[in-house]
């Protein structure tokens, strides 16, 4: 069991747009681990939240106790801590179900300026430069009920996305 220190971000081009999500795991025992997918046709806060859900979703895989994450999306951060009441439909169910996983952890979440993220931004724009170039046609994003998580259980799904696409979705983990 270890902490994990994640960085977060997503970003669309245009709003909406495609779009996509970096993710920066770095772990007090392990390599640090570097995720960018491609998330399709989605707005910004979409966008954020859906590379908050990937980091929760990683540290949960990773066993981890701890959890600190920081994020560039003052909405989100202030979501998460209860400042703000998550009031939009598109974003209810992501900010729920990652209320629901980062209770899984000691969970804290911060803001940091745009320019404190830019290895998460980076990895953010490389998913969606590298998916335009291959093809220009249109997804579209959708959850799949959540599961409760049984303790010591096996296989049982916390929360899943599903890209619906004529085209295969590549997932790229890019471990250092």
């Amino acid at each position: 069991m270890s902490d994990v220190v994640a960085y977060v971000d997503g970003g669309s081009l245009g709003n909406p747009g495609p779009s996509g999500i970096g993710v920066v795991l770095a772990r007090s025992a392990g390599p640090t681990i570097r995720i960018a997918k491609w998330i399709g046709r989605q707005d910004n806060n979409v966008a954020e939240y859906v590379a908050l859900l990937e980091a929760l979703q990683c540290a949960l895989i990773l066993k981890a106790v701890k959890l600190h994450v920081y994020s560039d999306s003052e909405v989100v951060v202030r979501q998460m801590n209860g400042e703000y009441i998550c009031r939009s439909p598109r974003l209810y169910s992501l900010h729920w179900i990652c209320r629901k996983l980062a209770r899984s952890f000691d969970f804290t979440i911060s803001h940091i300026r745009r320019e404190a993220n830019t290895e998460a931004n980076r990895l953010a724009n490389s998913a969606v430069r590298k998916n335009l170039s291959r093809r220009s046609s249109m997804h579209q994003i959708s959850l799949l009920p959540a599961e409760e998580n049984v303790p010591g259980g096996q296989g049982h799904t916390i929360c899943d996305l599903q890209l619906q696409t004529s085209v295969p979705y590549e997932d790229e983990r890019i471990p250092t």
